[in-house]
C-alpha cells in the first residue's frame, strides 16, 4: 500500500481495522459476499475472498450483491496495474451487476481515476475523521498511521444506510448530483456552475 508513494513497509498485507470491518457489513446487513483483495490476515471473512498468487481480484468475477474492497494503493510493476485498476471495478460492479460496493482508499480528489471511477459514478463518500488511518499490519495492531488521509467510497442504493453507519467514522457526502455531469475535470467550471446556482 504506496498511494503512489515511495514504498514504506516490506509488509503487502495491511488490513482494514476492525471498526470499518464491522461498519461494512452493517451496510450490507451483516454480509459481505465478495472481498477480492484479501490475504491471510484478513479479517473481512467474506463469503467468497480472492487473494494473490491464487486469484487476482481484477480478473475474477465480480458479480456478488455485496462486495468490500481494501485495494493495494501502490503501483504492481508485474502487472502493470494500480489503483485506478480497482477503482474501475467497483464501478462496473455496481453499474453491471447491481453489486453494492465499499472501497477504503487514499483520499486523492484530484487524480484521473477519482474523476472516472467516482465521480458521476459512486453514490457517496464517507472522508474519514481516521486522517492517519492505522491499518492492521500482517494482523497486528502496529500503532502506525498510513501515511495519506482515507476515505470509504459507496456505490449503491442504499445512501441512507451508509450514512447512518459512516456518520460515526467521517464526513459523508452525497455525491448523486454529479452523475452525468460533463464539467468533471473542470475545475473552474464546475466552480463557476455552484456559484451561479
Amino acid at each position: 500500500m504506496t498511494a503512489g508513494r515511495n514504498i514504506n513497509s516490506k509488509s503487502k498485507d495491511w488490513c482494514t481495522p476492525k471498526k470499518y470491518v464491522d461498519a461494512v457489513k452493517k451496510v450490507f446487513s451483516g454480509k459481505i459476499h465478495l472481498d477480492p483483495c484479501s490475504n491471510e490476515f484478513s479479517i473481512v471473512n467474506a463469503e467468497v475472498e480472492y487473494s494473490l498468487p491464487k486469484k487476482n481480484g481484477l480478473i475474477e468475477s465480480w458479480k456478488f450483491p455485496s462486495i468490500y474492497v481494501n485495494p493495494p494503493y501502490g503501483r504492481n510493476k508485474d502487472s502493470e496495474t494500480s489503483i485506478k485498476h480497482w477503482l474501475e471495478k467497483c464501478a462496473k460492479a455496481h453499474e453491471n451487476y447491481g453489486s453494492e460496493v465499499i472501497a477504503l482508499v487514499p483520499v486523492a480528489t484530484n487524480t484521473g481515476h477519482w474523476k472516472k471511477s467516482v465521480y458521476g459514478r459512486a453514490k457517496a463518500i464517507c472522508f474519514l475523521f481516521d486522517t492517519r488511518l492505522k491499518f492492521l499490519e500482517n494482523g497486528n495492531s502496529t500503532g502506525k498511521g498510513a501515511p495519506m488521509s482515507c476515505a470509504m467510497i459507496y456505490w449503491g442504493k442504499e445512501y441512507n444506510k451508509f450514512y447512518d453507519e459512516f456518520i460515526k467514522h467521517g464526513a459523508v457526502i452525497d455525491i448523486s448530483h454529479l452523475k452525468n455531469e460533463k464539467r468533471i475535470g473542470n475545475p473552474s467550471e464546475i466552480l463557476s456552475a455552484y456559484i451561479h446556482s
